[in-house]
């Protein structure tokens, strides 16, 4: 739900500060359905952006705005890192396809390999929606069940199976049968344990680590997790985790390293691919081997004609070499802390009801609650965090970009290794002037 004032200064501001992008999205829209893929954050047009370094992207009409977009988390060492595009562009330039296997593949395996825990295999695929996709047909074959449990605003990719609950994903187009086959619950050990004890027919148990839409509806970790594992050891059900976004952010190990929990299998993205469009499905060595050709006929099928292609394994391979170098995520963790208390600093101040939380580099805002949590964990009803976002959130989106920042859908920010003190408060002052904004079109008291 957007937020649409009859007189609104914040729209008007908008509208001109970025004129030039509305312009384009006009021309866009008739050709493109929705007038491109990413338009959907911000109406009546979003912001079409021309370059980006590091933290920073400048879009149509000049203007820089700090990125907390940051590829939607992919691009956790900043827009057009040095070290990446080297080594993309020196691939460009020795064949983009190869038609086979090739060294590069081998290497970033391997890197995978080292850096996620529950990888004895890995396996590529074209995008994160793929790599859902593939593990529900791993776990699937494996168990010889059919049935996949998914926990209600979980995303997980836009395939039929995925589907259901996700809460910002449409479902037109997907055939009753399919949905039949995701069974949707809510993120409650005792329905878990229910839903598994009730049932034989269950593959698989899949999760965002971190709770629905990277975060934005917590789920108590570590113990939440810890139960999910206990209760499908027990009942022979496989556990994916997917770490599309928290894969490599959360730590170099992902959630499954810094909550000490070892799932069956999982799925990757966006960072393993160094903001290259790309994907992973690792796990359990005798679950992965359900790929191999010497199964015949009974062999779990993947196909994918980009998967692994030499410029993305170029990119995932320095991005992941640089994570394991560097101290990139406690940077961008103590930033993250920084940007937190920053955004508190200012709702205090403002007397503006809301919070700051989030685990690792991942910050969320909510405006108009009360909670007592201690920023890291935020412990609201999810109707509540629910009720927050869907009506604030595109006024603060807009709001915050009118003073220069990009932030994730209105409703939080991808904190990057490369975000700096300087850009952090100048973020958090950003945040002050936004809310006296919206306290001016009255959309806050």
């Amino acid at each position: 739900m957007y937020w649409r004032p009859l007189v609104s200064n914040i729209v008007e501001t908008y509208t001109n500060k970025f004129a030039k992008s509305n312009e384009l999205y006009q021309k866009v829209r008739q050709i493109i359905p929705t007038g491109g893929h990413l338009s959907r954050d911000v109406k009546p047009f979003p912001v079409a952006v021309e370059s980006a370094t590091g933290v920073i992207k400048t879009d149509l009409d000049g203007n820089q705005l700090i990125d907390y977009m940051i590829g939607y988390g992919a691009l956790i060492l900043g827009n057009s890192h040095p070290e990446v595009t080297q080594e993309v562009e020196k691939r460009l330039l020795t064949g983009t396809h190869m038609g086979t296997i090739h060294p590069l593949e081998l290497e970033w395996a391997k890197m995978v390999n080292k850096l996620i825990p529950s990888a004895e295999r890995v396996r590529f695929t074209g995008t994160g929606t793929e790599s859902t996709l593939l593990a529900m047909r791993l776990a699937r074959a494996y168990t010889g069940k059919h049935k996949i449990v998914k926990f209600r605003e979980h995303f997980h990719g836009w395939h039929d199976y995925a589907s259901p609950g996700a809460g910002i994903t449409a479902q037109t187009g997907i055939p009753a049968e399919t949905m039949t086959g995701t069974l949707v619950i809510e993120p409650n050990i005792d329905e878990v344990s229910n839903v598994l004890e009730a049932r034989d027919d269950i593959a698989a148990v899949i999760l965002e680590p971190t709770g629905g839409h990277w975060g934005q509806y917590p789920i108590q970790n570590p113990y939440f997790l810890s139960n999910v594992r206990e209760l499908t050891k027990k009942h022979d059900v496989v556990m994916i985790m997917d770490e599309v976004i928290c894969g490599f952010r959360i730590s170099k190990g992902g959630a499954q390293a810094k909550f000490s929990v070892i799932p069956d299998l999982t799925t990757m993205a966006k960072i393993v691919a160094g903001g290259m469009p790309g994907g992973a499905v690792a796990g359990k060595a005798e679950i992965m081997d359900q790929l191999s050709f010497d199964l015949g006929s009974n062999r779990v099928d993947h196909h994918g004609t980009f998967n692994a292609n030499p410029a993305t394994a170029a990119a995932g391979i320095a991005t992941l070499k640089i994570i394991d170098r560097d101290p990139i995520n406690s940077h961008a963790d103590s930033m993250s802390i920084r940007l937190k208390a920053g955004l508190n600093e200012q709702l205090s101040k403002y007397e503006v009801k809301g919070h700051a939380h989030g685990v690792s580099s991942i910050v969320h805002i909510l405006l108009d609650v009360e909670c007592s949590c201690d920023g890291y964990m935020c412990t609201l009803d999810h109707s509540e965090i629910a009720r927050s976002c869907k009506t604030y959130s595109g006024a603060v989106k807009m709001a915050m970009l009118n003073e220069g920042v990009d932030m994730m859908g209105g409703i939080g920010f991808m904190v990057s290794g490369v975000h700096d003190e300087n850009t952090i408060d100048s973020t958090a002052e950003a945040f002050g002037n936004a809310l006296k904004a919206m306290r001016g079109d009255g959309i806050i008291k």
